[in-house]
């Protein structure tokens, strides 16, 4: 399997053992963050409205504009990811890789919404079976057609995050 430069120079700058296990979580969402960084890109134009720092929507009554500057959209990534990890903390060790995919894809097309049905990821997730990467790797289409750039990052979110 080709894991990209990317996936290379990530795994490369990871410690081989942490001190302790907190610093070795907090490591984890850091590496986390990074990775989201590297694979939105920054949205700092109007083209992108209305997404704006690495990849948050504005959301009604928020008042951010395109002309934010890189730290307050770091900020607003890690405010974000901490939310998701809360909302995915019940799948203990795995919520941090679920929360960088619901980060791109949206929670609603994980946890299901009206008439869209809980997805097999979480299902499996949820019911203990830890094999999948099957299933985290289906989040890779854009209007019903492979993306292989969304493929990749799959790959290396997987690969980063997920905890044997």
């Amino acid at each position: 399997m080709r894991i990209g430069i990317l996936a290379a120079v990530c795994l490369l700058s990871m410690p081989l053992r942490a001190e302790n296990p907190v610093k070795e979580g907090q490591d984890k969402f850091n590496l986390a963050v990074e990775c989201i960084k590297r694979f939105e890109g920054w949205h700092g134009e109007k083209k992108h409205w209305p997404y704006v720092g690495w990849g948050h929507k504005v959301l009604p009554g928020e008042k951010f504009t395109n002309s934010i500057t890189k730290a307050q959209g770091d900020s607003i990534l890690r405010a974000d990811l901490h939310k998701l990890c809360r909302m995915f903390s019940y799948l203990g060790r795995d919520s941090l890789l679920v929360s960088v995919l619901a980060y791109n894809v949206g929670a609603y097309r994980l946890k299901g919404y009206g008439k869209m049905p809980k997805s097999r990821l979480l299902e499996k997730l949820e019911a203990g079976d830890r094999d999948i990467y099957r299933e985290y790797v289906s989040f890779r289409c854009y209007r019903g057609k492979v993306v292989p750039i969304i493929e990749r990052r799959r790959k290396v979110e997987y690969m980063l995050l997920f905890e044997e």
